[in-house]
């Protein structure tokens, strides 16, 4: 049993794969693509690198026997796998790496990829040389003591042809006529069926196969489109972590200088040189700082255990994230995107796999309003029936046949569930119109808004950098102020708070930026994630330029308003 499902399992994966081989061949050869990621993984999928396999679970870890053989899994095993603990260093490169390999809704993408090809070899065979055959015995016992037995076999073949024509042949032997010493020549019978209007053409009678092999294309790009989304995302959460990280360290380092300061005005408090309500004000900023450290800590860890669902580890393990991603983003030149939004939609018309497969399933539907229409026909069908006559062996001569050609039409009086399917093929039809419509609108729009998006935060970044370098000299300057009597306890509360909300704002905006850049990327289909120094290169605008605080000039109310 076991070498006959593993042998089902192989022949299935084997013809799959092929599959999803030649397709990606096609698309590769079509769409001469210039984004090096989906370049990759299409190559990737073109050389067989595609291989639905048990993930983070017991099953994987256990041997290679074990898994392929579903029924050795035990709950127990699965169980004990999620109990792991320990500490794990996760950079950002092996946080993608991971999730590739654990996150659930990944390898659902994958299997799904897998299955619509699994589907096609369906379709497929049922245009193939498709034989049968079967064996018949019974033994009946009559009341007046008599016995029959009786045994047959059957052996035939169908084929179906695209231009909706059927071969079938049948050979049946009774062979209990050779116990009873009366045998006779198996009689054999061939049917050839052709429609000649309704159903008739490949456009019509394969359409199925047609749409199946469609549909195989439709996922390997939505496969390779998800891909890149997938990866931005899990920068996304891993640089917004890191973020996270960030204001933890400034919630706690504002604690610490509150604590100072709350120190230093009740010393100032015991030498009659502040008043009492001044001291009750950096106690209760003390406090609150602790409450929002406290805050930063679970709100962070929050974080961590969603991002470790995100990449399928056990909860009980420790994630330590790698800020040298952040370092990088912080040496990385603060590049503005010189990209015109017309030129950006042409690119993305070309490169967008998601938005190739919406263009096609409007052929699709075009397609399928004809198939719609060619059901309202008359079935005009004409059928051929040969067959061997009935003959012993003695007397058995080939030329002893029958050929009976047969043309059978059925007049249209009852078309209504065609006509309803004609006009739900033509509103289909018309549906998909204002799909396509609106994906093209969609995708201008959002292009539109990640170059509004990406010119704001890169100018936030030097705004924030300003106030920064403000904030960091209030801060360095206005405790000697305090000491000298010339500013208040609020004074120095003031400063403390806008220095911890310009930190903030600086960590915020850099990686807002440079997000906004990647999702520029990922809509007009020239993301790449697979190395991190790609994802800093300047591909979307003029020569890199370093970061700076220069603000740049504000623009008129006038000149947004056009008016």
């Amino acid at each position: 049993m076991s070498c006959s499902t593993a042998h089902h399992r192989k022949s299935a994966d084997k013809e799959v794969y092929d599959i999803l081989s030649a397709a990606a061949k096609g698309q590769l050869e079509l769409l001469k693509t210039t984004n090096d990621f989906a370049r990759n993984s299409l190559q990737r999928l073109a050389g067989n690198g595609f291989e639905i396999a048990p993930t983070n679970t017991a099953w994987a870890s256990s041997s290679t026997n074990a898994s392929k053989d579903p029924y050795r899994v035990k709950a127990e095993s699965i169980i004990s796998n999620r109990l792991s603990d320990g500490t794990r260093l996760l950079t950002l490169p092996d946080a993608l790496r991971l999730a590739e390999v654990n996150n659930r809704s990944y390898q659902l993408k994958r299997e799904t990829v897998y299955l619509s090809a699994l589907t096609l070899t369906s379709t497929r065979h049922q245009f193939e040389l498709i034989p049968s055959g079967s064996v018949e015995g019974s033994f009946t016992r009559n009341s007046d003591g008599s016995t029959t037995k009786k045994a047959d076999t059957s052996l035939g073949f169908s084929k179906l042809f695209r231009a909706g024509g059927k071969l079938s042949a049948d050979l049946a032997n009774d062979l209990s006529l050779y116990l009873n010493g009366t045998p006779k020549v198996p009689s054999l019978t061939l049917v050839l069926t052709q429609p000649l209007l309704r159903g008739a053409g490949a456009s019509v009678a394969a359409e199925v196969l047609t749409q199946a092999e469609r549909d195989v294309v439709y996922e390997i790009r939505d496969y390779t489109h998800y891909q890149s989304t997938f990866s931005l995302d899990i920068i996304d959460r891993y640089y917004r972590l890191l973020q996270q990280k960030d204001s933890v360290r400034n919630a706690y380092d504002n604690y610490l200088r509150l604590i100072q300061l709350r120190e230093l005005a009740e010393a100032l408090q015991n030498a009659e040189r502040v008043p009492e309500y001044q001291v009750d004000q950096a106690r209760q900023d003390e406090y609150q700082a602790r409450l929002q450290y406290i805050a930063a800590i679970e709100s962070y860890q929050t974080s961590i255990d969603g991002f470790k669902q995100q990449l399928a580890l056990p909860q009980g393990e420790k994630l330590a994230l790698d800020d040298t991603a952040l370092t990088n983003l912080v040496k990385a030149a603060m590049n503005p995107v010189q990209m015109e939004e017309i030129d950006a939609f042409k690119i993305a018309r070309r490169q967008r796999l998601d938005l190739l497969n919406e263009i096609d399933k409007f052929e699709d539907a075009q397609r399928k309003l004809r198939v719609a229409e060619n059901k309202l026909l008359p079935e005009l069908t004409f059928v051929t029936d040969a067959s061997l006559s009935d003959q012993t062996y003695d007397d058995f001569k080939l030329n002893n046949y029958t050929i009976t050609p047969k043309l059978k039409l059925d007049l249209p009086f009852d078309r209504l569930a065609e006509r309803n399917a004609y006009r739900t093929a033509l509103i289909n039809f018309e549906k998909q119109i204002r799909s396509l419509a609106s994906s093209l609108d969609t995708l201008r729009e959002s292009i539109r808004k990640d170059l509004r998006v990406a010119e704001r935060s890169r100018q936030d970044y030097a705004l924030q950098l300003n106030a920064l370098d403000i904030a960091r000299r209030r801060v360095e300057n206005l405790p000697l102020l305090f000491q000298a009597g010339r500013s208040t306890v609020r004074d120095q509360l003031e400063a403390q708070s806008a220095y911890v909300r310009a930190q903030n704002g600086v960590t915020k905006s850099l990686i807002d930026f440079h997000l906004s850049r990647l999702n520029m990327q990922r809509d007009i289909g020239a993301l790449n994630t697979t190395t991190t120094e790609k994802w800093l290169e300047s591909s979307l605008g003029q020569p890199a330029v370093p970061n700076t605080g220069n603000t740049l000039p504000v623009v008129p109310p006038d000149e947004i308003f056009k008016n």
